[in-house]
């Protein structure tokens, strides 16, 4: 964890998913400060008719980015990554801003396994953010 899980109802050449996976990454471990290893990215191209959403009375094809995260990030600052995230996977997929919905799903350390960095996710803290 975290595990950033994006649906999209188009498909995409590697290179691009390569670009945005790597972006999603950077930004989010930065704002989250976290271990960038530590960060999983799918980006499910689930084919058009997919997803969707009402908009007015009509279902529209839309995009969902899920995000498994640790527990005890505040509101605040949930809501300024889910606005960074939006806004990279507007400008590298071209989804628009208004198609876009993104929820968090939050989880203790201990539901998180990372055989290659020692085992389970540590708690999130303000000491290991200043030591990120």
């Amino acid at each position: 964890m975290p595990y950033l899980q994006l649906d999209v109802n188009d498909h995409y050449p590697p290179e691009q998913k390569q670009r945005l996976a790597k972006q999603l990454c950077v930004t989010y471990a930065e704002m989250m400060s976290v271990d960038i290893r530590r960060i999983s990215i799918a980006i499910r191209e689930v084919g058009e008719g997919g997803v969707w959403r009402i908009v007015d009375e009509d279902p529209v094809p839309v995009a969902v980015l899920m995000c498994d995260i640790r527990r005890g990030r505040t509101p605040e600052l949930r809501m300024e990554v889910a606005k960074a995230l939006c806004q990279i996977i507007t400008d590298i997929l071209g989804i628009q801003w208004d198609r876009l919905n993104v929820e968090f799903t939050q989880h203790s350390g201990d539901e998180m396994y990372h055989p290659t960095l020692g085992g389970f996710s540590p708690e999130w803290s303000a000491d290991e953010a200043s030591a990120s």
